[in-house]
């Protein structure tokens, strides 16, 4: 069974190297091509932010991503 932790050759580790992303170029099916892309705050919701991702260029829906922070939840009542 291989250690999850082990350290790779250059000494960094390999789990949780990359675990999140955001993307730069979709494709629109508007436009039909892969385009840039610009990234808006949807909604804050109690497991994350929810991000739309829009067509830089004819502003179309291209994909949405729920941001998972590990961050506590505060409540204002």
């Amino acid at each position: 069974m291989m250690n999850p932790y082990a350290k790779s050759p250059r000494g960094a580790r390999t789990q949780g190297a990359y675990k999140e992303f955001d993307a730069t170029e979709l494709f629109c099916p508007r436009c039909r091509k892969a385009v840039p892309v610009r990234k808006r705050l949807l909604l804050v919701l109690p497991e994350g932010e929810k991000f739309e991702y829009l067509c830089a260029l004819c502003s179309t829906t291209v994909g949405t991503k729920i941001s998972r922070e590990q961050r506590p939840l505060k409540l204002i009542v």
